[in-house]
């Protein structure tokens, strides 16, 4: 089943979803030794060059509207799924699921990855971190928990539902 979120509901999403570091280095603690989902391409950068590969990383090849013209193409199992602007498709959900269930894995999407923190945090084993960059301000290091996962959820429930398919997270 695919998710839109309606334009009344972004509002939900301005503010970060956790703990807000200056950079991924500041990251360190909350980090090291558990499982890294990263959903994006400079976060995914930016662990690589401080000497981690995450286990997961959902990159689009753009940065803040921009092409990124160091898309980080780790040597990961790659999965491409397409997922328009607004959306969450059920091709990366599926793909999100397979790649925490069997990492390592690189998930390239075709249009936009920013809301796939979502089924990140729902498809995460607790205790796993799920990292995603708040522009211009730094990255967000969610500590998956129940808490996150009940959030997660809530803000899953904010898009519409394009078929009557039950999704199972």
């Amino acid at each position: 089943m695919d998710y839109t979120l309606p334009r009344e509901n972004r509002r939900f999403f301005k503010e970060p979803f956790g703990p807000l570091y200056s950079s991924v280095d500041d990251a360190m603690d909350v980090i090291r030794g558990r499982m890294i989902i990263a959903v994006g391409d400079m976060v995914t950068r930016n662990l690589l060059i401080a000497g981690i590969t995450p286990d997961v990383a959902v990159i689009d090849g753009i940065t803040m509207r921009s092409p990124c013209r160091e898309t980080p193409l780790i040597g990961s199992p790659r999965t491409d799924v397409t997922n328009p602007p607004g959306m969450l498709t059920d091709d990366l959900i599926a793909a999100l699921k397979g790649a925490v269930a069997a990492p390592p894995a690189l998930i390239y999407v075709d249009g936009e990855e920013d809301l796939a923190v979502i089924p990140a945090v729902l498809a995460a084993p607790e205790g796993a971190v799920v990292l995603y960059g708040q522009p211009c301000e730094g990255v967000v290091a969610l500590l998956v928990d129940d808490e996150r996962k009940k959030k997660a959820e809530w803000l899953l429930s904010l898009f519409e539902k394009s078929d009557e398919a039950d999704q199972d997270f």
